[in-house]
């Protein structure tokens, strides 16, 4: 015995630098396979797989680590089998006579963008709408609050952010007395936004007969706002009728009035018409994810919804239509490609609000041919960010556009949170959605597209207020920063996929 443990040890201590190699050798192929079977981008490509033929073992545990989407595989792993909430539109869908009258003919811009927007995102642009901006939580807010006050059947809510404070219980207090008076009350925090504040605003909601839930509860620290999977949407639906979307969180600081230590502007759009359908699709679906329920009834299904668009329909003039997008889409995204087939689409403007500008290459080069075009691109930013590692990135990415004919506005405190597109004043874009990676692949977003000239008309005038009042970013300004901050503000953006 003692003999053949001896021969098994030799032979071990013979073939173990080739059993060692072969497995190494098994692990680089692999990895190299998944690179070039996965990666989209050439570049990235022959990165990753120089790094794992040239760093044996150290390289394939660099890749598997950070070479790998696991923000898009896990998303698509969360909400496999899920069920989708479509409704029936099409009676809302215009004839092609009125899309000519109210976009233009069949191959002008414009009218290309909403064939793009369609085959992107499956769902129809539709008719009959009634869409008023709402400036900041002053004008937002009473009108939501008013709207559940009303509310007879349901109320759909969900939200980034839902803080446990003023607004948050005035919220909370008409929640439950809607749901006291038997309407289905359904409430979605994200796990994140839900402890902004302590103690939770979920638990005073559920104290007060609210049915509440949280997406994705996790155990990350109270306040990170760079956690990835969240649930960055807000949307109110009330009796399947009348809808509520924008930028806006629940929070006092965006209720100027009432003189917050923070406060925050932003904007808030409320929607009537057959588009109040599409938002109510992606809180369905949402809340069947987070809560496990199958909302029935109460306007909450295709079956309770087969005659929704004739009912409700003609509220406006106005077509729009909801786009939903997140780390569960297919390949590039679904706002990024919405995004560029605007830039490329428009003729004689362009105007940009967002809070957080960190776009990658493929959106700066779309920004700068719309800009070498001809055509005149403002991007309105804060000029005191709330979030100083996305200030720092932004500003070390800004020669990109500026060097082309961009030009950069930073608007004056308080900081400004709007979430604003409008091209040619004919299509006008608002939502949840940022121009960074953090909304475009890593978390759940809903934007809605428009095609009215009065309302974009209206939203360039207030983006036009906005820059009369903030000051002009240089490509100078730029260059001239000090080499201790260039540094600062180029080591922040190499985090720019995750800010």
């Amino acid at each position: 015995m003692e003999a053949l443990a001896s021969t098994v040890w030799q032979w071990w201590i013979v073939l173990w630098p080739h059993v060692l190699a072969t497995a190494i050798l098994a692990i680089t192929i692999a990895a190299s396979a998944h690179a070039i079977l996965v990666k989209r981008d050439t570049r990235s490509t022959i990165g990753w797989v120089g790094l794992i033929w040239l760093s044996p073992v150290f390289g394939a545990i660099a890749y598997a680590v950070l070479g790998v989407n696991r923000i898009r595989s896990r998303a698509g792993q969360l909400r496999a089998g899920q069920l989708a909430v479509v409704h029936e539109l099409q009676t809302a869908v215009p004839t092609q006579a009125r899309l000519s009258a109210a976009i233009g003919p069949d191959h002008a811009p414009l009218r290309s963008l909403a064939t793009l927007v369609g085959e992107v995102t499956g769902r129809p642009l539709v008719d009959g709408n009634q869409i008023e901006p709402l400036v900041n939580g002053d004008e937002a807010y009473p009108r939501m609050l008013a709207a559940i006050d009303a509310a007879t059947r349901s109320v759909g809510m969900a939200s980034y952010i839902f803080d446990n404070d003023p607004t948050g219980k005035l919220f909370a207090a008409a929640l439950a007395r809607a749901a006291k008076r038997g309407v289905a009350v359904r409430v979605l925090v994200d796990g994140i936004g839900s402890r902004y504040t302590w103690p939770s605003i979920v638990g005073v909601l559920a104290g007060q007969g609210v049915r509440v839930d949280r997406f994705l509860p996790t155990n990350v620290p109270i306040y990170f706002p760079y956690a990835n999977l969240r649930n960055h949407r807000k949307i109110l639906v009330v009796d399947g009728t009348v809808g509520f979307t924008g930028g806006l969180n629940i929070r006092d600081g965006c209720w100027l009035a009432h003189e917050p230590r923070h406060p925050v502007r932003d904007m808030h759009f409320q929607l009537h018409g057959p588009v109040v359908a599409q938002l109510l699709e992606v809180f369905a679906e949402d809340w069947a994810f987070a809560a496990d329920e199958v909302l029935v009834g109460d306007g909450a299904t295709p079956e309770s919804n087969a005659d929704w668009a004739t009912t409700n329909a003609f509220a406006g003039g106005m077509l729009a239509r909801g786009i939903r997008y997140g780390p569960d889409d297919p390949d590039i995204g679904r706002i990024k490609l919405v995004l560029v087939g605007a830039l490329a689409s428009a003729q004689k403007s362009v105007r940009i609000m967002t809070p957080y500008f960190l776009p990658d290459d493929a959106v700066c080069q779309a920004l700068d041919v719309a800009a070498m075009r001809g055509v005149t691109v403002d991007i309105v930013l804060p000029d005191q960010n709330n979030l100083a590692l996305v200030s720092w990135a932004s500003t070390a990415l800004l020669w990109q556009v500026l060097g082309r004919g961009c030009n950069v506005w930073m608007s004056p405190p308080p900081f400004d949170h709007t979430k604003l597109m409008v091209v040619d004043g004919g299509w006008a874009l608002f939502g949840s959605g940022n121009w960074d990676d953090r909304s475009m692949r890593l978390n759940f977003e809903f934007n809605v597209e428009t095609y009215d000239r009065d309302l974009a008309a209206l939203l360039d005038r207030q983006i036009s207020a906005v820059i009369s009042r903030s000051r002009r970013k240089t490509l100078a300004e730029v260059d001239g920063r000090s080499l201790p901050v260039r540094l600062r503000d180029g080591v922040a953006r190499l985090f720019s996929p995750y800010l």
